[in-house]
Order: structure tokens, then sequence, then C-alpha cells
């Protein structure tokens, strides 16, 4: 089996030094090749075809955005970020997310020592998937966003108009998990979604630095309010709730009304927060009344939490293979036989508007 190549983009000599021995230390990969600058980047793509790249966000001449969305919209290919674990750095990254990159991870920190070998395991792996990982340019990416939210607003007004009452005696929650890629599938889902969408809550693979910027972008561009989930938050229609990157989101029952509760418990299935742990809580104390969401992303978490959810009486939708960055939770949840409907990303928002009124 041939390696998987990768070109390492960093202005730093160390920085690049320290991503190339690390992922030299893996028999699958092999560090073609590195570059200081964008520029050098463009001529070594061109020469050696690189599988995966490694992108530094804060580069000279060119910065890391601007160089990925040039080549996203000239030569799409696999990208893994690397970021600064700052507000700022945070907010390009997610900039990055949207114009393609397929993951990121973190810089990383030279005066820890100990916890370099986890460091490593992390950039492998994400280096490993992104070079399995389906990449489009950004104009196949806006041609799909583009259809979409109007064919849901469209939806969306002609039943408002139809005079149905859509009342409940209980309101309904949807509970949405992702990982690898999840940033961007949650985006244009919570896009799709009109401003009286039931409460929503949601769970994604993000280091803790990165969730209240996350949620803060998603805001920008939905009719719905987005925010990180605090302790205590009432789930209210029109509200949209990120987990903290580092806490479990949990969902509570108290009379009609339904709480967010942040748990700082162990990770579940290596990750806090966890989507099975926010789907149990969804299963048990919302039962039917719950609709249960999985999106693209790398591992198993969520999918047996979405099976309890189905068997409680939830519809529950998975995105597809075909638009999934990486299919892997989605995948497991439909082996368990915990997914009613596999659906393309762009028909995911129209499915849970019409699940809401039932």
């Amino acid at each position: 089996m041939s390696k998987i190549g990768v070109l390492v983009i960093d202005d730093s000599a160390l920085i690049r030094k320290l991503l190339t021995e690390i992922l030299n230390k893996d028999p699958q990969i092999q560090v073609l090749d590195s570059a200081a600058d964008p520029y050098i980047a463009r001529e070594k793509i061109k020469k050696l075809n690189p599988d995966v790249l490694t992108l530094d966000v804060e580069m000279p001449k060119m910065d890391g955005i601007t160089f990925l969305k040039n080549l996203m919209r000239l030569r799409p290919m696999p990208v893994v970020m690397v970021s600064t674990m700052t507000e700022q750095g945070a907010e390009v990254t997610l900039e990055a997310l949207e114009y393609g990159a397929v993951d990121y991870v973190t810089k990383p920190n030279l005066n820890v020592v100990e916890s370099m070998d986890d460091y490593a395991a992390e950039i492998i792996e994400k280096v490993k998937i992104a070079s399995k990982a389906k990449v489009r340019s950004i104009e196949d990416r806006i041609k799909t966003e583009k259809v979409e939210p109007k064919l849901s607003a469209d939806a969306i007004i002609e039943k408002r108009e139809g005079g149905k009452s859509h009342l409940k005696t209980t309101e309904k929650i949807i509970a949405i998990g992702a990982s690898t890629g999840g940033t961007e599938a949650i985006r244009e889902v919570l896009e799709g979604m009109p401003a009286n969408s039931p409460g929503i809550v949601v769970t994604q693979h993000i280091p803790a630095a990165f969730s209240k910027s996350f949620a803060n972008r998603v805001n920008s561009v939905s009719a719905l309010t987005v925010t990180e989930a605090k302790d205590g938050d009432q789930i209210i229609p029109g509200h949209a709730f990120i987990a903290p990157g580092d806490r479990h989101l949990i969902v509570e029952r108290s009379g009609a009304r339904y709480y967010c509760r942040l748990n700082d418990g162990p990770p579940v299935n290596r990750h806090i927060p966890s989507v099975d742990v926010l789907f149990r809580s969804v299963a048990q104390n919302v039962g039917p009344n719950a609709i249960g969401v999985i999106l693209t992303g790398m591992g198993d978490d969520g999918a047996a939490g979405l099976l309890e959810m189905k068997e409680q009486g939830a519809p529950t939708v998975a995105q597809d293979e075909k638009t999934s960055v990486v299919w892997g939770m989605p995948g497991e949840a439909v082996k368990l036989g915990a997914v009613d409907k596999e659906l393309p990303l762009e028909k995911i928002a129209g499915k849970l508007i019409t699940l809401a009124k039932k």
C-alpha cells in the first residue's frame, strides 16, 4: 500500500521539523517536503502532488486563509490546519473549515514534553482521516448551499400560510451530534432552520477555546439564536445551544420544560463533550418528542445514543456517505439500525422542519 504523502507548510523551521519527525514515525505516512510560505508551497504542490497538506494559519507573504481559498478554488485537496489556541486563532480556524479544510490541530506546545505523545497520535490520526476525505471545491459547496436554504424557506412560508396549528402539549427538541467536518455541516443545517424551530442542542467535538467562537459564527448566519450552552439554560424554540468544548451537554426535564445541564465527568468514547451522553439524556428525558441527527465525523460516538433515541420513539436522521467529510459516526449509526432516514446534508434542514411539524 502506498504511503500518504504530506506537505508541511509553516513559517517556523522548528515546527516544520517537529511535524515532519512526528508524521514520518508512522509507517503509513511520508512527509514529502516542507515549505516556509504559501508561494514555496504552491510550487511544491505542483511538483510533488501530495495527498494531504498541513497548513499554518498565520504566515508571512500570504496568510493561510488566503492560500486555502485559492487552493480550494483551483486545486481542492485535503488540508489539516495548524492553529494557535487563542480566540483569534479559533475564529480563523473556523473560517478555514468554512472554506474547505478537513480538520485542524493546535500548534504543538514545545514546553510540555509529556503531552507530545498525545499530540503526535492526534495529528497522525487526523492526517490519515484527511487523506480519505471527500473535498469539494468552493464553487461546488456554494452551488449546493445556494439551493437548499431557499427551498427550505419556501417550504416554511407555504406551511405557515396553510393555517394549520402545530402546537404540541410537549415541545420538541432537536439533538445534533457531529465530529470531523461537523462545524460546517452544523452551520449549514442551522442556517436552513427557521426562527420558530424547536429548541436545538448540539454536541460537536471541538476544543474548549473554539466552541464559543463557533457558536457566534453560526449565530451570525442563522435565523436562530445560537449560543454556547450554559448550565441552567432553558431550551426554548428559536434557540440552539452548542456544548462547550470541555463539558458534556445533558438535557434535563422539569415539568413541561427542558434545560441544559453541563457535566464535568470523564471523557466518553474518548470525547468531552460526547454525543452519546447528549443523545442518551435526550432519549431518557425527551423520548418521542425529540428528533435525533448524526452528522459527519470519525469514530462511533453518538451511534449507540441515537439508537436509544430511536427505541424511545424519536425519529432519527443521518447525513449520507456522499456528503459526509468522514462517514464514521453516521455510518456506525446506520450499521446499528439507529437511523430512520439517510439524507444528503443539504436536505437535512428541510427534513427536520417536516418532522417538527408532526
